[in-house]
């Protein structure tokens, strides 16, 4: 791949402007900089120095100052897949990847930390499960929860007794449990789906996102699938997840969605019509939930499914007013993010789908490069931005990531392995 592809070169200029930990204040208050979140710190500006380190394109010193940055690391329960130890995990485990000896001693006693966790937080589901509650979000979902800490192990400790702990309990979360009366998916959660929404959802709701939803636990069991590590009753429970999200499909225009949520009023009705269009985002929307669902087809053999959806995202790429909805371009919710998902979902899709997945790609990524007509003028305003900044889920490094891995395909230092995509 040539150097001056404008992607590189932003993920180049990215990096080179966030050379050092201590130059994080030109960029950003004292009060919007998180260094031990994966979203927005330290561990997330890593991992694009991994990438460029494993490209032989940086020096690998950037790497070591970004997962030195915080002399200690948050452990317990303030900690999750994306805040303290466990995100630094992540980061050093990609950086593992490339150089095998890497941060071992670190990654050593970090595992033994989170697989603590990890068991501790099943105990706490299975006595909430006993009592037929219906879970908080952050109980099983890929950003801060059970989900979350399975896509690291899945890579990093795939035989582990926490991996199977965690197979065992996602399968057991797909069993019904009632509300109110009405009968509803283990799944379902507390509250509202933001606090935006509070007291629209009195009765909890069913969250479809890949962030924080069901297409998260999906994408795990399926990838783990794959990979030929199986629990009783993984396979059915993938089914029945696959059942439910066709139950909610709708096809509008080009585009295809699923609600990102639904109420239980919603659910009684059997209606949850959206009177807006819809972002085709990883966190939530057709991108995201597609690669789950195309991840699932591979791992029950089921072609039909897999074309389908393949050939939804293909087109819901193509629809105009899906994307005019998408405002930005990060890795999260935007135009980068969508280009890397095309990415993802060509390599594993049949040759007419994969083809018209990578057509997009060029015209996402050019949305990227609209902040202006050089990278480092294009860097500069991601970093500056008050929308962007330059974290990883919504910012600058996590945009040029998104960008680099749309080129060069699949990621060197399968940073992305933390989004449940890979």
């Amino acid at each position: 791949m040539s150097q001056q592809h404008p992607a590189l070169e932003l993920a180049e200029a990215v990096a080179d402007q966030l050379h050092h930990p201590q130059v994080i204040r030109r960029f950003l208050p004292h009060d919007r900089w998180y260094p031990q979140s994966l979203a927005n710190g330290a561990p997330g500006i890593a991992l694009l120095h991994v990438e460029l380190a494993a490209l032989g394109l940086r020096p690998w010193q950037r790497v070591h100052d970004w997962l030195t940055s915080e002399p200690h690391f948050v452990t317990g329960p303030p900690s999750n897949p994306y805040y303290g130890a466990p995100a630094f995990a992540h980061a050093m485990a990609a950086a593992a990847r490339t150089i095998p000896n890497a941060y071992q001693r670190a990654l050593s006693s970090l595992d033994i930390s989170i697989e603590s966790a990890v068991l501790q937080r099943i105990s706490a589901a299975r006595t909430r499960l006993d009592q037929a509650k219906i879970p908080v979000r952050a109980e099983f979902d890929t950003i801060r929860g059970l989900t979350g800490y399975g896509a690291y192990l899945l890579h990093r400790a795939p035989q582990s007794d926490a991996l199977r702990e965690i197979l065992c309990y996602l399968v057991r979360i797909v069993e019904p449990i009632a509300v109110e009366g009405h009968p509803v998916p283990g799944w379902w959660c507390q509250g509202s789906p933001s606090k935006r929404l509070d007291g629209q959802f009195p009765h909890g709701h069913s969250n479809h996102g890949v962030a924080h939803g069901i297409g998260g636990p999906l994408a795990l069991l399926s990838l783990a699938a794959i990979r030929g590590i199986q629990v009783a009753g993984q396979a059915a429970a993938i089914h029945t997840i696959c059942a439910w999200l066709d139950s909610w499909e709708t096809t509008t225009g080009s585009a295809t969605n699923w609600p990102y949520w639904i109420s239980l009023t919603e659910l009684c009705q059997g209606n949850a019509a959206r009177p807006w269009a819809q972002r085709p985002s990883w966190c939530y929307g057709t991108a995201g939930l597609g690669r789950a669902l195309q991840l699932a087809a591979i791992a029950t053999g089921d072609s039909a499914r897999k074309h389908r959806v393949e050939t939804a995202v293909a087109t819901t790429l193509a629809d105009q007013a899906t994307l005019t909805v998408t405002t930005d371009s990060s890795l999260c919710h935007g135009f980068a993010g969508l280009a890397h998902l095309a990415s993802v979902i060509a390599a594993d899709a049949t040759p007419q789908a994969a083809q018209q997945l990578r057509a997009h790609i060029p015209r996402l990524l050019g949305r990227v490069q609209e902040a202006g007509p050089a990278p480092r003028t294009v860097a500069e305003k991601l970093l500056t931005s008050a929308a962007a900044g330059p974290g990883f889920l919504d910012g600058a490094a996590g945009i040029a990531l998104a960008g680099l891995a749309a080129i060069i395909h699949p990621p060197q230092s399968r940073w992305d392995t933390c989004l449940l995509i890979a």
